[in-house]
């Protein structure tokens, strides 16, 4: 009984610590970009997913619990089967995380090979790097965004393009660590372009967020369209969170369509738009696919292409999963990427 009680105690004392840490990061990671704010944002963060995948395990003993008070099957074994569920629950929790963590700090490397199908070939190919969803600030701070670029110009690319959410919930970490550096040693002959995302707005500092970006050698397209080296149009269009954001008719209309069209759209939805409008490319993010299992099974019900490469006609798309997360810096079910291009035309 002693041995139950000092059980309880424990869990509940850690329970505690873990909310607190959690309440305590969410302000630390916009005023402070200190080791032990950093620290402590992590655990809370990651106290998330622990309580998270514990509420999914006290469901399922509760289901079985009520099922064996119709049934009887184990009358007398629930207790101690509730206590050692705990301890293999927990067990399975922190080996999940540890791989996660490893997923999250080891970025895949996707490669596609992609041609344009529909407009007269120019004998070119074009090395295009795309990266989503990387959310600076606190957290994922100067050195991981040095990671960040160092594996990008690894890639060789002639272009790069930023599909949104490059910043977290505020700019003011950023501009504190003069991520600005970082970004223009990105490395690209044809440049570097972005597409605002919903967090660059939540920033509540769209101005200052692309002044930003400027300062980093990014050219942020705001439902705009650019002819680049005279071959190719790229097309940005401004967040869907913009209820008045011009629609993708509207930002084609009076261009060369014999020239391919790359368009730049951070949340993937109504694909078929780009389809209709002769887009041979769309570039997407957004959804993390939804970064932790079972909540990528969410995102694949939600959006009609959550992560990865589709096609519908001469149009391809691909959506990516994020080179970096919101928050939790784990990838269980699901990876952290940069996608490598190779588009033919």
């Amino acid at each position: 009984m002693q041995d139950d009680q000092l059980i309880c105690n424990i869990y509940l004392v850690t329970t505690i610590i873990l909310y607190i840490c959690f309440i305590s990061g969410v302000f630390l990671e916009r005023i402070s970009t200190t080791p032990i704010a950093k620290s402590i944002a992590f655990v809370g963060n990651s106290a998330l997913i622990i309580f998270f995948y514990l509420l999914m395990m006290f469901v399922i003993v509760d289901i079985i619990r009520l099922a064996n008070y119709f049934l009887h099957f184990a009358p007398e074994g629930m207790i101690v089967f509730r206590k050692w569920t705990l301890f293999a629950s927990l067990a399975v929790i922190v080996v999940v995380m540890i791989i996660g963590n490893y997923k999250f700090n080891n970025p895949e490397v996707v490669h596609l090979n992609l041609n344009v199908n529909d407009k007269p070939t120019q004998n070119r190919e074009l090395r295009i790097v795309v990266a989503s969803d990387i959310h600076l600030g606190v957290s994922l701070d100067k050195k991981r965004l040095q990671k960040y670029v160092k594996l990008i110009n690894e890639q060789n690319p002639d272009m790069v393009l930023v599909a949104g959410d490059l910043i977290d919930n505020v700019l003011a970490p950023l501009v504190k660590q003069n991520m600005n550096e970082d970004l223009r040693v990105i490395n690209a002959p044809l440049g570097v372009f972005s597409v605002p995302g919903n967090h660059e707005y939540i920033s509540g500092n769209i101005d200052g967020v692309i002044e930003f970006f400027r300062r980093g050698n990014i050219h942020v397209l705001r439902d705009s369209v650019v002819l680049i080296d005279d071959s190719f149009y790229l097309v940005g269009r401004d967040d869907r969170m913009i209820r008045d954001r011009k629609s993708l008719t509207q930002l084609i209309n009076g261009i060369d369509r014999t020239k391919p069209i790359i368009l730049l759209d951070h949340q993937p939805f109504n694909l078929e738009e780009a389809e209709e409008s002769g887009v041979d490319l769309q570039l997407s993010g957004h959804t993390h696919a939804g970064q932790i299992f079972p909540i990528n099974l969410m995102t694949n019900r939600m959006f009609e292409t959550a992560h990865g490469y589709t096609a519908r006609g001469n149009t391809h798309y691909y959506v990516s999963s994020g080179l970096a997360l919101w928050g939790l810096q784990y990838r269980i079910g699901t990876q952290s990427e940069i996608v490598v291009i190779t588009l033919s035309f």
